[in-house]
């Protein structure tokens, strides 16, 4: 039987769950935007550089 601990502790596993909360948190930059924060605002909540909030900004 698989170890699930044995996996969480692995390099791949961390990466990957890392990047699914950054995508979780992009995501939540437009709709915050649209509630009238501002990108200054948004970028101390979610605790992202501000370059990287002006960037999610943009594509929208």
């Amino acid at each position: 039987m698989l170890n699930v601990n044995f996996i969480r502790g692995t390099k791949v596993y961390q990466e990957t769950k890392e990047e699914g909360a950054l995508e979780v948190t992009v995501k939540l930059v437009p709709k915050l935007l649209r509630k009238g924060l501002s990108i200054q605002e948004v970028s101390d909540i979610l605790e992202l550089d501000i370059e990287e909030v002006r960037r999610v900004a943009r594509e929208q």
